[in-house]
């Protein structure tokens, strides 16, 4: 069953503007924007998300846990700062298809916070606003199905553009409420986990704080949604949030060159020893030509970069050295 929702020109031209910005990220070598700026986006999204959920902690207190140093504060709150690292520590890592996966990360996300980490409600939950309940979530009998049929959405629905998919399974996981807590801050992860599919540079994008900047309209457009009985309003607020962010990205990172050593260097870490063919090289760098990506890959092989296997059409690359300068091999 397809969610309720409409893709109006607002939604499609924040597609396109997203879009835009990454094309722009794929001639810079995003993968490496630098570990300061990698680091500082991470703990960014983690205490931008946390504290939305009443988390006291600092950047610079979970910089200290992230270094292994002892601070002072609620036991709870950092309790969930090190749960949460270890949750995005592996956002490229979850398969954001598999229900299984995503109970996976629930549990981490919240263990040692409550009993039942990693598994649905057994009770009924509403979202309450002061002494107000703003929302009263499907009965827990019908979690499972639910869930069940919004990840066959997300998986099946191909031609709905997987930005769009991503802010409509955000905004429906929060509308089944699943978790008896945690589902504010698993419905960010996933909907980060997911556009990272999109593209990788979103593993380094703080969306959450962005989020976070505009947390009353977050939490006006969910309850605009919940009434109008569809997820329009809140699928283009999540946009102009990721739009916002990709653009606070671009000014950040510094423009380099693009050229054949530095989209190894960059297909090196994304595809790491696992073997992979031209055509996969091409999904990955979306903006070169296929005699570019050819041309990449045969000065990989010269330089004893790749090593290669099959003949034409079945060609299959695998890397061999750790990383490419502009001068040559490492």
């Amino acid at each position: 069953m397809k969610p309720p929702y409409e893709i109006t020109s607002k939604v499609l031209n924040l597609c396109v503007d997203i879009s835009r910005q990454v094309g722009k990220c794929d001639g810079v070598k995003f993968s490496r924007p630098s570990p300061e700026l990698r680091r500082h986006n991470r703990i960014r999204s983690i205490q931008s998300s946390l504290a939305i959920e009443g988390n006291t902690l600092s950047e610079s207190q979970i910089t200290d846990i992230l270094n292994g140093k002892r601070i002072i504060g609620p036991a709870k709150d950092i309790v969930e700062v090190k749960n949460a690292i270890k949750a995005y520590d592996k956002l490229k890592e979850y398969d954001v298809y598999s229900l299984k996966s995503f109970l996976g990360a629930h549990e981490i996300l919240m263990n040692g916070l409550m009993k039942d980490s990693g598994k649905f409600r057994s009770q009924g939950v509403g979202v309450v606003q002061g002494k107000k309940i703003i929302h009263m979530a499907p009965k827990h009998p019908m979690v499972f199905g639910l869930m069940k049929e919004l990840f066959s959405y997300l998986k099946k629905e191909t031609d709905v553009h997987l930005l769009i998919r991503s802010s409509v399974f955000h905004y429906e996981m929060e509308f089944i409420h699943p978790f008896s807590d945690g589902n504010g801050r698993m419905g960010r992860l996933w909907q980060t986990a997911i556009i990272c599919k999109f593209h990788p540079v979103f593993e380094f994008i703080p969306v959450e704080a962005l989020i976070k900047k505009r947390q009353r309209e977050y939490y006006k457009t969910l309850e605009m949604s919940n009434k109008r009985g569809n997820s329009t309003v809140f699928i283009e607020f999540m946009l102009e949030a990721i739009k916002e962010a990709i653009e606070e990205f671009v000014g950040e990172i510094k423009g380099i060159v693009d050229t054949p050593r530095t989209r190894l260097d960059r297909a090196k870490q994304y595809f790491g020893a696992k073997e992979f063919s031209r055509i996969d090289y091409l999904k990955f760098h979306k903006t070169v030509s296929a005699p570019t990506a050819s041309r990449d890959l045969l000065l990989g092989v010269k330089e004893k970069v790749l090593s290669k296997t099959g003949k034409k059409a079945l060609t299959k690359y695998v890397f061999i050295h750790a990383s490419v300068n502009r001068r040559g091999v490492l």
